[in-house]
């Protein structure tokens, strides 16, 4: 008779911290959400049955695939009363306080945003098949489906998704010099100028939430686009942002800014051939609470003008 085989619960979790912690992101589009995740895995882990457990990385995986599920679900029905376009969370991937998750390549936010078409259900068996590729017996347990539904999962999802699964790189530094050059002109009321930069289907993507001025639904088209912009520069008390600063999120050129009015703004732009084709405007202070630490941890005396900032670094460094 062999020996019970002892598993240390704390070292076992902790080396499928990245791998759980990718896997709700993508499932949740939201780092808060992936988070909670990982401290209900834990809880769940504590008290679960080792007997006999062979593989303790798919039993976790197992537990934060369901609680991610129940998570998606929750927010399917909390959507239809959610004001405005819905956008994930988006994360830092660049700098010492950048989380750290498995295939950190592999969470652009068009896919994040195109995974947001799919079902809960679908949305799982892709990400645990197609970008963690873990074999589909272990996630139709996962699922509670059989291994051929999970297999059609999956199909519908890559179908539906298609051409937008792109990986993040690295910006060419023409295109770093063009986002910076659309970042300033879009704080100022020049339409011409912002529209020089946008490819002609440049189309923009805003979340405020209901809570801040945003467009309701997705802006197509370089002019419509440029039209926005321009007119958010005109709203009464508009004035150039107290703070601002560059970052990469999910990959993508980004700047965060502190509006005149306290507004935390980032702002993500995918460009291609030397013009922007698609911008994603954060405002929702739901979804940027977890960013603003982020910075603030890594440049306590430039992320909030809540902190002692001398007069020249409230105006934040050039981008």
């Amino acid at each position: 008779m062999q020996p019970e085989k002892i598993i240390d619960r704390a070292k076992a979790f902790e080396a499928s911290r990245q791998k759980l912690t990718g896997i709700a992101y993508r499932m949740t589009g939201s780092h808060t959400d992936a988070e909670d995740v990982l401290q209900d895995t834990w809880l769940r882990w504590q008290t679960a049955d080792l007997a006999n457990l062979e593989n303790p990385e798919a039993y976790l995986v197992t537990i934060a695939s369901r609680l991610c599920l129940d998570r998606l679900r929750r927010r399917q029905r909390e959507k239809v009363t959610y004001i405005g376009h819905w956008l994930p969370e988006p994360l830092l991937t660049e700098g010492v306080n950048a989380p750290a998750i498995e295939h950190e390549t592999d969470i652009s936010y068009a896919l994040l945003v195109a995974l947001e078409r799919l079902s809960p259900s679908e949305r799982a068996a892709f990400i645990l098949h197609d970008v963690f590729e873990i074999e589909f017996r272990e996630i139709a347990q996962s699922l509670g489906k059989s291994e051929a539904a999970c297999r059609q999962l999956a199909k519908r999802a890559r179908d539906n998704l298609r051409t937008e699964r792109p990986r993040f790189a690295v910006a060419a530094e023409d295109h770093e010099a063009v986002a910076a050059a659309f970042f300033k002109a879009s704080r100022e009321n020049d339409v011409e100028e912002i529209m020089r930069y946008l490819a002609d289907g440049a189309d923009l993507h805003s979340d405020g939430g209901g809570r801040k001025i945003a467009a309701l639904n997705i802006i197509k088209g370089a002019s419509h686009v440029a039209r926005f912009f321009a007119g958010l520069a005109r709203k009464p008390g508009a004035a150039p942002p107290i703070w601002r600063q560059a970052a990469r999120l999910n990959g993508l050129i980004s700047e965060l800014t502190l509006e005149a009015d306290g507004t935390r703004q980032a702002t993500a732009v995918e460009v291609a051939s030397g013009r922007i084709t698609t911008i994603y405007l954060l405002r929702n202070p739901d979804k940027l609470g977890r960013l603003w630490a982020a910075v603030h941890d890594s440049d306590r005396n430039a992320a909030d003008p809540s902190t002692a900032l001398s007069p020249d670094r409230r105006r934040g460094p050039a981008t």
